[in-house]
């Protein structure tokens, strides 16, 4: 029987669409839990072709990376001004607040901005962990011609990682501890796993960042599995329409990222249940490139379950037969609550 600890998962994890006004503008978020301040934004402009942003309340209000290209840190004065407790300011950005244009912002809660230091690797890390949710912000400085061993703070290895440097231009790095045998992915990029010195030896505490040897600036985000309210794992694609493979994850999934092993040519999915209300879902974004969101039928097309997600495409972007797809998803719903001892299920769509 699915369980978890977290009944209401707005209060960790909040999708919001918005129009822009071209104007500086208060985003609302609504959700479920109430107020939500988020610590990490990840913003996307669905109309038309635009850079993704991500800020967090580690760096600050105004420090973007783009998911999209290997850029530094750039400083965005017009981008994201305030993290509120109910939501966000905007600036003028035309990237994320131009005038009529629809945006989505993904949001993750983690400690409010208060940060402590990490001392358990061989550098100090600025942390912000939320327990509950398995969700850790990390920023430190490379050690300079060596590696860096830095501490994560979530108390178990974590299954998901994403790594950036703050100063030079580089690929993101993407990590699946919980799979061993899975090298680190390029989350700007169409290229399946590939050979790098970057993030290894990942445990409890700690993990190794061989690309930190250069002294400057990092960023990792990391997560570990939370049931009912988070699942990273893998599935291997049949080719088959409508239907490839059920993913169970044991919670209606209100986000999904998704991208295959091999190189595909397709990118890394951008799914979610605001954009998409019912089933067939056929609204995606990618990681990994400016353009608009793509609503086509039969392209890399999913259902949304009450206890995971069901492939409905035969495209290589979710479904290349034999190829092995890891995703990260976090939930709308858990399949069952906690109340009553676990007995209320989830509504399914």
């Amino acid at each position: 029987m699915a369980f978890t600890t977290i009944d209401d998962p707005s209060a960790y994890f909040h999708i919001q669409l918005y129009t822009g006004s071209g104007s500086e503008k208060n985003i609302t978020n609504d959700a479920n839990a109430g107020d939500f301040k988020p610590d990490l934004i990840w913003i996307k402009q669905r109309n038309a072709t635009t850079d993704h942003g991500m800020f967090d309340s580690t760096r600050g209000v105004t420090k973007n990376l783009k998911t999209n290209v290997t850029d530094a840190e750039s400083t965005e004065v017009q981008s994201v001004k305030t993290f509120n407790t109910d939501g966000f300011t905007l600036g003028t950005s035309g990237d994320y607040n131009g005038s009529s244009d629809t945006h989505v912002a993904w949001q993750w809660k983690c400690n409010g901005g208060t940060t402590s230091t990490n001392d358990d690797g061989t550098v100090d890390v600025t942390i912000q962990v939320n327990s509950t949710a398995g969700f850790s912000i990390m920023k430190w400085t490379g050690a300079g011609n060596t590696t860096s061993t830095v501490g994560h703070g979530l108390g178990v290895k974590p299954h998901f990682i994403i790594n950036k440097g703050l100063e030079s231009a580089q690929n993101w790095s993407v990590a699946w501890p919980y799979d061993e045998t899975a090298k680190l992915m390029a989350l700007n990029t169409t290229a399946g796993f590939f050979s790098a010195s970057g993030m290894s030896s990942y445990n409890a505490s700690t993990f190794v960042d061989g690309s930190g040897g250069d002294a400057e600036d990092r960023l990792a985000l990391c997560w570990k599995e939370v049931q009912g309210y988070s699942k990273f794992g893998s599935y291997t694609g049949n080719g088959a329409e409508p239907d490839g493979p059920f993913i169970y994850t044991g919670f209606s999934p209100a986000w999904m990222i998704i991208h295959g092993s091999s190189e595909d040519g397709q990118g890394w999915v951008l799914c979610d249940h605001k954009r998409d209300i019912d089933n067939i879902a056929v609204h995606k974004l990618f990681s990994n490139v400016t353009a608009a969101e793509s609503s086509a039928v039969g392209d890399n097309n999913w259902d949304f379950l009450s206890n995971g997600f069901k492939i409905k495409t035969q495209d290589d972007g979710m479904n290349k037969s034999g190829v092995t797809f890891h995703y990260a998803a976090f939930a709308a719903s858990p399949f069952v609550t906690s109340d009553d001892g676990g007995s209320i299920p989830a509504t399914a769509r």
